[in-house]
């Protein structure tokens, strides 16, 4: 009896890990999607021949 009480401490002390990992990850996805919609607006109000836009090769080419 006292094993079968040990197993389930550790696998409540895994499966709590494990939730907290998923908590975290999903944070951080949570953040990085919104980093990326804020880039790919930036993206489109960028007009296609702004300031970035890249320089034409030159002559000798």
């Amino acid at each position: 009896m006292e094993v079968l009480q040990t197993k389930l401490a550790f696998q409540e002390d895994a499966m709590q890990q494990l939730s907290d990992a998923l908590v975290a990850q999903q944070a951080r996805i949570d953040r990085l999607e919104g980093r990326l919609a804020r880039l790919v607006e930036e993206l489109r109000a960028k007009p296609e021949g702004g300031e970035d836009a890249p320089e034409p090769p030159p002559p000798h080419y």
